[in-house]
């Protein structure tokens, strides 16, 4: 496959209505209608765009599965755009025969068809403070990588890209490009007035950024549920670590940015972390005082 060089991304940030599926997919196509006018090669939407975050026992009659989601996401995408293709990224609760996850599911829509390229399930669930995921949901179990027409790319939802470790094995395994579709409560005070949950969340990814020489999206939910407020902030930062846009916190909106994706190359030629990073890793995995499995009797 020939990778193309640009990547036109708009970030739609919802502000979804709790338990309201199909109100909410109305909501994005009206965002999506505004795009329709220059559309981007890539939509990328939060964490539980079409339901709201914190559903606790609802997410069973809310959840959808992966190809029914795929199928009203695109839907809603062709009649809002006139059809046009794209891909496109969004945050969902996934039943898979009664098992039940907290998903993003990448899809390329054409005019006529549309066709699921990657789901994947987050792996950390927070249960914790106001959060209760592992109560209602199982664990994802593995961490892909998955080919694009704008490169190798992989998705981590929310907490996932709490830990390090996920984005250092997804740019190891080839991702170029990573996104993070996210519903982060608002948190503590900075001394410059922001939210301290705001601040973390683009430091965290700005380092993964620059350590890795990839551009990194980041796609946040906005809003209130039941007392809590979602801090939005949607970003996108590139390979040295340059916030290009970013998004106001409690606003339902759009932001779009043009990613020049031959920076990845030039990044990793002038900071080479991520090559150093695949010489030493069979050595720091092989160390006998990690708690990993390990074979024999």
């Amino acid at each position: 496959m020939t990778e193309a060089a640009a990547l036109r991304v708009a970030i739609v940030q919802t502000k979804p209505d709790k338990g309201e599926y199909r109100a909410n997919l109305r909501s994005a196509g009206e965002a999506f209608a505004q795009l329709a006018a220059e559309p981007p090669n890539l939509v990328v939407l939060p964490e539980a765009s079409m339901t709201g975050y914190f559903l606790e026992g609802a997410v069973y009659e809310l959840a959808v599965t992966a190809q029914a989601f795929a199928r009203d996401l695109a839907a809603t995408w062709r009649e809002a755009s006139g059809g046009q293709t794209a891909d496109l990224v969004a945050g969902f609760f996934e039943n898979d025969n009664g098992t039940y996850y907290n998903s993003a599911a990448y899809v390329h829509v054409e005019p006529r068809d549309e066709r699921i390229v990657h789901v994947h399930r987050k792996m950390f669930l927070p249960t914790y403070g106001v959060f209760d995921e592992e109560r209602f949901l199982s664990r994802g179990r593995h961490l892909g990588v998955f080919e694009t027409a704008f490169g190798r790319m992989a998705l981590l939802v929310c907490e996932d890209a709490c830990h390090a470790i996920s984005a250092t094995l997804a740019a190891v395994k080839g991702a170029r490009v990573l996104i993070v579709p996210s519903a982060s409560p608002g948190r503590g005070i900075e001394a410059e007035g922001e939210l301290a949950s705001i601040t973390q969340w683009r430091d965290t990814l700005r380092l993964a950024a620059i350590e890795h020489g990839i551009f990194v999206i980041y796609a946040g939910l906005t809003g209130f549920e039941g007392g809590k407020g979602m801090t939005g902030s949607s970003f996108i930062v590139d390979p040295r670590g340059s916030i290009l846009v970013q998004a106001p916190a409690t606003e339902a909106c759009i932001v779009r940015a043009d990613l020049d994706l031959r920076e990845i190359d030039r990044a990793r030629a002038t900071l080479p972390l991520l090559g150093d990073l695949a010489a030493v890793l069979p050595n720091l995995l092989l160390d006998p005082e990690l708690p990993l499995p390990r074979g024999g009797p």
